[in-house]
């Protein structure tokens, strides 16, 4: 394996941890023996582009530094090439990171698993999922947390994570059941009424929220979690579970286990990773070991 590795680096990521998390990694890698090649890019597609010529340029591994929208942006990248993702992980949410046991907000401890990594065993085969074009490798959801995310995205006040807050009590004023058009696998196409459905390849979103909270990134299959039509006061009421994953115990709550899915519904768009990946209908499918994690 070449010696020469590229950190991706997000450097607004968590209020600007980033930037610094970039210096200590990079001195690890270089300590180690490696060859640290740094890029950013002006927006995301141009970062894009960057990593994609990095991966097609031969580089031994692609380090994501950030949270997950780089880590999302990372897999575009690297999904399916044969060269190992690191995850350096100072974001927000960190939900792939901790879902792969890895460190969180220590750029150094990151970077020590990593090269260690790379000197061994060459990373963890992991599975991804994939929605069209897009690679995903936490959960795709859809429903009253997409349209979360929907309004949240045209608000232009307040800024930060505080406007998605006023977004899901709006969401929570207006909620309703979505009408889904659903296929498990080869199955029949069924109609389904709920309340939002995610399609989890790991357990959890939107920084800790252990909505699939049994999936395994190494089974080859999504855990598809179900919930059901439901009251504003029993959504509130089992919302808290969800951050331990009791939920899924609830009347109102299904999961299945499997290996595709194709979700259709009216004036619906589909996030995956925390990103819009389009209206749908989409089709999800499981890709195992789609990708080597570094230190995982």
């Amino acid at each position: 394996m070449t010696s020469d590795i590229t950190l991706f680096v997000n450097p607004t990521a968590g209020r600007g941890r980033g930037a610094h998390a970039a210096q200590p990694a990079a001195r690890v890698l270089r300590d180690a023996g490696y060859s640290v090649r740094t890029v950013l890019g002006a927006d995301a597609d141009d970062a894009l582009r960057r990593a994609r010529a990095a991966v097609a340029g031969g580089t031994g591994a692609l380090i994501a530094v950030g949270g997950d929208g780089m880590v999302s942006l990372a897999l575009q990248a690297v999904a399916g090439t044969g060269t190992p993702l690191g995850v350096v992980a100072v974001g927000t949410g960190n939900d792939f990171a901790r879902s792969l046991g890895l460190p969180v907000r220590d750029p150094a401890g990151a970077a020590r698993r990593i090269a260690r990594a790379l000197k061994e065993d060459g990373g963890r085969e992991t599975d991804l999922g994939r929605a069209g074009d897009t690679w995903f490798g936490t959960v795709l959801a859809a429903g009253f947390d997409s349209r979360v995310n929907d309004r949240g995205n045209r608000m232009r006040w307040p800024t930060g994570r505080f406007r998605y807050d006023i977004a899901m009590l709006a969401e929570l004023a207006a909620l309703r059941p979505t009408r889904f058009r659903v296929r498990l696998d080869d199955g029949p196409e069924q109609e389904v009424e709920a309340t939002l459905i995610a399609v989890g390849n790991t357990g959890s979103y939107g920084g800790g929220m252990r909505i699939c909270a049994d999936a395994r990134p190494d089974d080859g299959l999504f855990d598809v979690t179900v919930v059901g039509p439901c009251r504003r006061t029993t959504l509130l009421r089992v919302f808290p579970r969800v951050y331990k994953g009791t939920h899924l115990t609830h009347p109102a709550v299904t999961v299945h286990r499997v290996a595709a899915i194709s979700l259709a519904a009216d004036g619906i768009t589909g996030y995956a990773d925390g990103e819009l990946v389009g209206a749908l209908p989409l089709t999800a499918r499981t890709v195992p070991g789609a990708v080597r994690v570094l230190g995982a």
